[in-house]
């Protein structure tokens, strides 16, 4: 099934999620339906604030075409796609990298956000179990991006002061079209 999805200036996007106690059926069905709404709206990931909900999911899809470079593929190669993190928790990360990014709550928008390079995160699967997974590139990026989400961290809080400046009217106008504020 479709979900709806939230955009900038709904208070939901500022929550920060809440730890699911275990993996339901309930809790897959949600996971497969941000998937589903993923992949309808042409984006690579979806937290679940994002649809509305404040369980810690995320989903994530980065086609390895989406990687610079051979070794960096290579690298993330063992990571199944789409990849379903539930209560996530990024527990360390190296290097830097400086990219364009977007998000499906901010239509038409894009910035550029200095990230890690590389991430490693623990998280439960759909089968409940315990995962850690180390990624690099434009999937750590991702991965970033949506554990940002379910702390209510937003990409636009990572823009520089110039683009956060250059994209502030755009940004109030969303905001109050979405009941919210800045």
């Amino acid at each position: 099934m479709i979900l709806k999805i939230v955009h900038y200036g709904d208070k939901v996007l500022r929550e920060k999620a809440r730890p699911v106690p275990g993996v339901t059926p309930a809790l897959v069905k949600l996971a497969e339906d941000m998937v589903e709404t993923m992949y309808k709206a042409r984006g690579v990931g979806l937290a679940a604030e994002q649809v509305g909900r404040l369980e810690s999911v995320c989903v994530i899809d980065v086609p390895a075409s989406c990687e610079e470079d051979d070794e960096t593929r290579a690298f993330n190669a063992s990571v199944t796609m789409p990849l379903v993190m539930f209560n996530p928790i990024v527990i360390s990360t190296e290097g830097s990298q400086c990219g364009k990014e977007g998000c499906l709550s901010f239509p038409k928008l894009g910035g550029t956000v200095t990230r890690p390079g590389q991430v490693t995160c623990q998280y439960v699967d759909l089968r409940g179990m315990p995962q850690i997974i180390t990624v690099k590139g434009f999937l750590a990026r991702a991965v970033m991006h949506e554990t940002d989400h379910l702390n209510g961290v937003l990409y636009v809080d990572h823009l520089s002061a110039v683009e956060k400046l250059e994209m502030a009217d755009k940004l109030r106008r969303m905001a109050q079209k979405n009941g919210g504020s800045m």
